[in-house]
């Protein structure tokens, strides 16, 4: 089964190495049912399903994280995705992912050096005035190291770690192939989606090794707020950028987490916060693209209350029909319309995600929605409130769209920002002006009349093109070629068990026809040199053995899942 699921015999090193840490991390059950342990063991590779007690006590929560850091930067990448979808996994586990730390030992700068002089096109140390080869941070995909400009502008290189692509993309191959296995064969972990998440992660990995395509998104960001002199975007130096090199200004600045340094520095720390959600805000609800990732570490505060946002390698995108349901789902639960969040929850259900009954959802919503009733804006905690109601979906198997889930993280993220700046921040008084334009922009004449159009043009086509429709059907019926296809999954399923039960059926049937044939010959009445017949009388028992051992094993191992 897993043979042809990996598909390549270079990846099976890859595929003992996941398998050996998993079932040093307490895992080996999820191992057997995913029917690696058979195969590396039949391709004689030796598993160890010895764990240590230290591993044996920590929380699944924790074995988990420890089990992604130890393989390696795609996993710990896909931690970081995972710790986004708050509508998949409860806030322990949020939490742990939340923990995994991007980084690693530094590559000796001998080894970046010739990179870098293909990517530079000349030596690094006559395209930089100066050049530090100590690396200024070192990530599990890119390593940061400061330089100079010839006309003295400070500026940082972000360089991809050497020979790190085809790593990923093996790791990618096989995580693909895992999910799907996964998905056919532990039915209790497809609440977890995870052909869903490998998709959404390998093109989350794929863009963030991108290096230009960082680039585009940072000078997309920094248009979008020309003439705000506050909220400062590294600039990019594009004559040196590419897809394994970004080269942009360094920001020398106050990190988001030192806070003591903020008031050394006399900033206003309620100012910084206004400032960072108004930005974060815009981006999402006027832009439709922004920051995925707005920690304490991609955030610097500068002298004159300013804000520097840097690391666009994580991005969202929200189109304008989900900023307009965003808008009202947000401002359904600041004024307390539990029947608008009820109405845009259904319809963000995923089409094929378990059926809920509408009802029922309404009324945990308006339950939920009704215990904020008459509380002042300002001790609203829009986070907290994000948080329950997702808890909500979670309960119904409801999975956000990945945007929105990555939305969600990044505005939980926003608000604990901004409460660790100023403990009085008022998340919705920050949104509401933003809700506000949204919603009328939406009600605008020249966006309704735009919305008319684009249903009239839809209408035309459709009723236009009928008759072509018609015809090619009616064409086809003539022809005996019409054909009405059906795919019921679980129909699959069932023939599959049917099959297994025929199959035990006949070798049940053989085997008791073998053991009374045999009876038979063993008592007949014969002459003297007729050795034979016992001969094959004991064959017709050694036969029914054999088919009853099989029937057994067979039961046994449907017994245990296989």
């Amino acid at each position: 089964m897993l043979w042809k699921a990996i598909g390549a015999a270079r990846e099976l090193t890859r595929a003992h190495d996941i398998a050996a840490v998993l079932i040093r991390y307490g895992f080996g059950d999820l191992v057997r049912r995913i029917g690696l342990a058979d195969t590396l063991e039949r391709a004689g590779k030796a598993l160890h399903w010895n764990e240590p007690e230290e591993l044996a006590h920590l929380e699944p929560p924790a074995r988990v994280r420890r089990a992604l850091e130890e393989l390696g930067p795609t996993f710990i990448k896909l931690g970081q995705i995972l710790a986004t979808r708050v509508d998949l996994f409860p806030p322990d586990w949020i939490t742990e992912f939340g923990r995994l730390q991007d980084s690693a030992p530094a590559v000796p700068f001998e080894q970046v050096r010739e990179q870098l002089t293909e990517d530079l096109g000349e030596a690094p140390e006559t395209a930089f005035a100066e050049l530090d080869t100590q690396p200024l941070a070192a990530a599990s995909l890119a390593q940061v190291y400061r330089a100079r400009l010839h006309d003295g502008r400070p500026v940082i290189l972000k360089v991809r770690r050497p020979g790190i692509r085809p790593t990923i993309e093996a790791d990618l191959r096989l995580l693909a192939r895992l999910a799907e296995i996964i998905e056919a064969e532990a039915p209790d972990l497809r609440r977890y989606r995870p052909c869903e998440v490998v998709r959404e992660f390998t093109l989350s990995l794929r863009r963030e090794i991108d290096f230009a395509a960082e680039c585009r998104y940072a000078e997309r960001v920094a248009a979008s707020f020309i003439g705000r002199p506050e909220i400062v975007i590294p600039r990019v130096h594009w004559q040196w950028c590419g897809e394994r090199l970004n080269v942009q200004d360094y920001i020398d600045g106050i990190p988001g987490r030192d806070l003591a340094a903020v008031d050394a520095a006399g900033l206003e720390r309620k100012l910084l916060a206004r400032r960072g959600a108004s930005a974060v805000l815009k981006m999402m609800l006027e832009d439709g693209f922004f920051h995925a990732d707005p920690h304490p570490g991609n955030v610097f505060y500068l002298h004159g209350n300013r804000i520097a946002f840097i690391d666009f390698g994580m991005v969202g995108r929200l189109s304008e029909s989900r900023r307009y349901e965003l808008a009202v789902l947000l401002n359904g639960l600041v004024s307390n319309d539990a029947a608008a969040v009820a109405d845009v929850l259904l319809e963000w259900r995923d089409a094929e995600a378990p059926e809920t009954e509408p009802e029922h959802l309404r009324h945990e919503i308006d339950t939920f929605v009704d215990q904020y009733k008459g509380v002042p804006l300002k001790q609203l905690d829009i986070s907290a409130m994000l948080s329950d109601l997702v808890m909500i979906l979670r309960e119904h198997g409801i999975a956000l769209p990945s945007d929105l889930s990555l939305l969600i993280k990044a505005f939980i993220t926003l608000e604990g920002m901004g409460r660790q700046l100023d403990p009085d921040f008022d998340m919705g008084a920050e949104a509401a002006p933003f809700l506000r334009r949204v919603l009328l922009a939406h009600l605008a004449p020249a966006a309704v009349a735009k919305r008319g159009w684009r249903t009239l043009a839809q209408a035309v086509d459709l009723v236009t093109g009928l008759p072509r429709d018609l015809s090619q059907l009616l064409r086809s019926a003539r022809r005996g070629k019409l054909q009405v296809q059906v795919d019921i999954v679980s129909l699959k399923r069932l023939g599959e068990q049917l099959d297994r039960a025929a199959t035990r059926m006949t070798i049940g049937i053989v085997t008791a026809a073998l053991i009374i044939g045999s009876a038979i010959v063993l008592t007949v009445v014969r002459e003297p040199g007729f050795a034979a017949l016992d001969t094959l009388g004991l064959l017709g028992f050694f036969g029914a053995v054999a088919g009853g051992v099989a029937v057994l094993v067979s039961i046994w191992r449907s017994g245990r899942g296989e």
